[in-house]
């Protein structure tokens, strides 16, 4: 490619050196396309490149037209910023997601399992609240009074009927009995359920996003 002086562009030969393409190997009377010829002190010639104007590196791309189709090209990706506030703004504005689910079945073994665990649970919850209220009682007086109440109607020879023994041997056979009526009733309740649930249907839930 040479340059001349009006500017436009006229293809040489081949491109390679053995071509006649110019350089500083293969000098020849043209000069390359953007470079100026100057002589060294041997007399072999030199090219000192000047920049391309802003013209001719426009010139390429000037005509090509923008692609605003929404084509594959111009898809947002994952490492693109921005690219899910689209979605996440149509979530909203289309609002909650809600899913409406019927409990047609509860596995009795499983409610026998986790009713167990509860009822125990619940034993120790019912000791510690019982002897909590035992000493506060205690501390204020309460229960002896009532010893000393007792004792005066019944005699000298009279045990006090409120003692720590007493009250808690009372809560641990409440809180026994307790246990096996809890387990019990769920267990034969998951079983009442299912029985309902197979002639009328299950409880139907509403499940709704923030």
């Amino acid at each position: 490619m040479t340059h001349g002086s009006s500017g436009g562009h006229t293809a040489t030969g081949s491109a390679g050196p053995a071509g006649g393409a110019p350089s500083p190997t293969n000098p020849t009377t043209s000069t390359p396309w953007g470079s100026t010829s100057t002589s060294t002190p041997n007399g072999a010639p030199a090219w000192n490149s000047a920049p391309m104007g802003a013209a001719y590196a426009d010139a390429p791309t000037a005509a090509v037209p923008l692609v605003a189709d929404g084509s594959a090209a111009n898809a947002p990706t994952a490492s693109t910023p921005g690219a899910g506030r689209g979605s996440h703004s149509a979530a909203r504005a289309r609002g909650p997601r809600r899913a409406r689910l019927q409990l047609r079945h509860i596995n009795p073994w499983t409610v026998l399992k986790f009713s167990c665990v509860l009822s125990i649970a619940l034993f120790f919850v019912w000791l510690i609240v019982v002897g909590v209220l035992f000493g506060v009682l205690d501390g204020a007086g309460v229960i002896h009074k009532i010893n000393d109440a007792y004792t005066t109607i019944q005699g000298g020879d009279a045990k006090p009927p409120v003692t720590a023994g007493v009250v808690f041997g009372g809560a641990a056979i409440i809180g026994v009995v307790n246990i096996v009526l809890f387990i019990a009733l769920t267990t034969i309740g998951s079983v009442v359920y299912n029985l309902c649930a197979d002639l009328v249907g299950g409880i139907e839930i509403t499940l709704s996003e923030r």
